[in-house]
């Protein structure tokens, strides 16, 4: 399969070979649609274009995708199972749960997750609600504590905590912790504990329900690990197919299978110049090319 390079190659002679047929789009699909022919199983790419466009609101799940594998879903033969392609920073709880409990609702339990370089935060939840995780040497996952305007819910209580244990040792202590905990908004706290509650309860189910099979002490391990922010110091920490591996989530190599893993990277790589040369920031794009597409304002003149 073509490499990174080569595909940027393919892209340039398509468009001379086809003037009139976007390049990006047909080879795109032309791979998307090798990993169906590899597995046998629908496949669907959730992909966002953060890491090219950092700073695009509609990258991060939220409410929109459902829309997106509403459209992709749609006259798929559900009794073929489905594989996820997830590239995502990750996004709104809300959302999240919204999005498995539909994946849940047309599939049953019957869904992969194939990771080919990075799922973080909520993208790491939905691959939790699948029955087994494809990871290559290379691919990440991340940490599921719930963060709230950038914090993380678990670091906010655990300051709260300190200051109060500093102010009863020291009373003189509460003029300094004063400045600190007076930026916290009415509620904040509250809504931080709910969050971690609600997120990890939410994966707990899951993963007992689905990937392990009703073993709660192996649940536990994977949630004591992937939503402990003391323990992963930040929400950003890369997480590695082997670490996921011994903790006990279902992982399968990507290398296990070459052609799979041809076709995934090839895949990932067609994706990835689509958001270098595009405005698209969002693609949902299924094995038959039915394609769900967000994309941001050019920069103004």
């Amino acid at each position: 399969m073509p490499n990174w390079s080569e595909v940027i190659e393919e892209i340039e002679q398509e468009a001379k070979n086809n003037p009139d047929i976007n390049p990006l789009d047909t080879v795109r699909r032309k791979y998307l649609k090798k990993i169906y022919q590899v597995t046998g199983r629908n496949t669907i790419a959730y992909y966002s274009g953060w890491l090219q466009k950092p700073q695009a609101a509609d990258a991060a799940v939220n409410d929109k995708d459902k829309s997106g594998l509403m459209l992709t879903i749609n006259k798929l033969d559900r009794t073929k199972g489905l594989d996820l392609i997830l590239h995502t920073p990750g996004g709104d709880i809300a959302a999240t749960e919204s999005l498995v409990d539909y994946l849940y609702a047309m599939f049953g339990k019957d869904f992969r997750v194939i990771v080919p370089q990075i799922s973080m935060s909520a993208g790491t939840m939905i691959a939790f609600a699948s029955k087994e995780i494809v990871m290559g040497k290379h691919s990440n996952l991340g940490p599921i504590d719930p963060q709230m305007g950038g914090l993380a819910c678990q670091a906010v209580l655990d300051e709260f905590e300190q200051a109060k244990k500093d102010i009863k040792s020291n009373p003189q202590a509460a003029a300094l912790w004063q400045v600190i905990i007076s930026k916290y908004h009415p509620t904040f706290l509250g809504s931080c504990a709910q969050a971690i509650d609600w997120s990890e309860k939410m994966v707990s189910k899951w993963l007992e329900e689905n990937m392990c099979n009703g073993d709660t002490e192996k649940v536990k391990r994977i949630i004591d690990t992937f939503a402990n922010h003391n323990k992963q110091k930040s929400h950003a920490r890369h997480i590695s197919k082997e670490k996921c591996s011994s903790i006990g989530l279902n992982i399968s190599s990507l290398e296990e299978n070459q052609a799979l893993q041809d076709a995934v990277l090839t895949t990932h790589h067609a994706f990835m110049h689509t958001f270098s040369s595009t405005y698209c920031v969002k693609i949902i794009e299924n094995h038959n090319g039915v394609a769900y597409i967000e994309q941001s304002a050019p920069p103004s003149s």
